[in-house]
């Protein structure tokens, strides 16, 4: 049996967990509402605040879905009670970050500035001009939005310039030197 899959995911106070006759789990708790169609080759099961994931069988495809779903489900409820963040740090001469309005405005060294509108769910917070906070309860979402602010300029291994995620360290490689002569 999957060990991820078979872990019991307690609901906490406030939240609330509905599953249709569909396998699609709604969680309701106070920042909001997410909802996701889960296999049906899983039995979503909630007893006394306690949820469990069991399958039937023990086919390679079942086994691989029974983890999954059980991840999707606990990161649904942690998101509608905690949310998740992805903070990210503009490193390089000139690279800044603002906010106007649902706006998200980078300079990043083109001769234009970057402008990202946020998507629904999600909001972002400029803490200092090389600090993003992408925040919203929807783990996939979240993390997709941080890799698109990230593509406009992903580190490179020489200077280290770029967007990168907070604690990510970006491999260093020596510059050319001069050929030799002979």
């Amino acid at each position: 049996m999957s060990r991820i899959g078979r872990l019991p995911v307690t609901i906490p106070a406030g939240v609330e967990v509905k599953v249709s006759d569909k396998n699609v789990v709604t969680v309701k708790g106070p920042k909001g509402e997410l909802q996701e169609q889960i296999s049906k080759l899983i039995k979503v099961e909630i007893n006394d605040g306690v949820l469990t994931a069991t399958r039937d069988s023990d086919d390679k495809e079942v086994r691989a879905v029974h983890g999954l779903s059980r991840t999707l489900i606990n990161n649904m409820i942690v998101g509608v009670t905690n949310g998740f963040e992805k903070k990210l740090q503009l490193v390089g001469v000139g690279y800044k970050a603002e906010k106007k309005g649902k706006d998200l405005v980078l300079n990043l060294g083109y001769s234009h500035p970057v402008k990202m509108e946020d998507p629904e769910g999600i909001t972002t917070e400029v803490t200092s001009p090389t600090e993003v906070v992408v925040k919203g309860i929807n783990k996939a979402v979240v993390g997709n939005y941080a890799a698109n602010v990230r593509k406009w300029r992903i580190p490179e291994p020489y200077k280290g310039k770029g967007i990168r995620y907070e604690g990510e360290v970006v491999r260093r490689k020596e510059g050319k030197t001069g050929a030799k002569k002979k």
